[in-house]
């Protein structure tokens, strides 16, 4: 139906280090920032490891802004929005 899917699983016992090459962060956008707040609820439920508490502006005064939170690995993933 071409709707997009994502599985993360721990793939080993060690955290990932970031002293090493690898994935520094992965990104999704969101549509809106309602749409953030009930992926960071859902998170939260699933006591998840976030990284900052609520909605972070990509830079001062900008109307950009995500979560962001780990992976079981370590790996920093981030949802973020462009609206509001």
């Amino acid at each position: 139906d071409g709707k997009l899917i994502l599985t993360l699983w721990q793939q080993s016992s060690a955290g990932f280090s970031k002293q090493t090459a690898g994935l520094h962060h992965l990104s999704f956008q969101a549509k809106s920032v309602e749409q953030v707040k009930e992926i960071e609820a859902k998170l939260h439920e699933r006591d998840a490891k976030l990284i900052y508490e609520g909605i972070v502006l990509h830079s001062e005064g900008a109307k950009s802004g995500g979560i962001f939170f780990e992976d079981p690995d370590g790996i920093r993933l981030e949802i973020f929005t462009t609206e509001g």
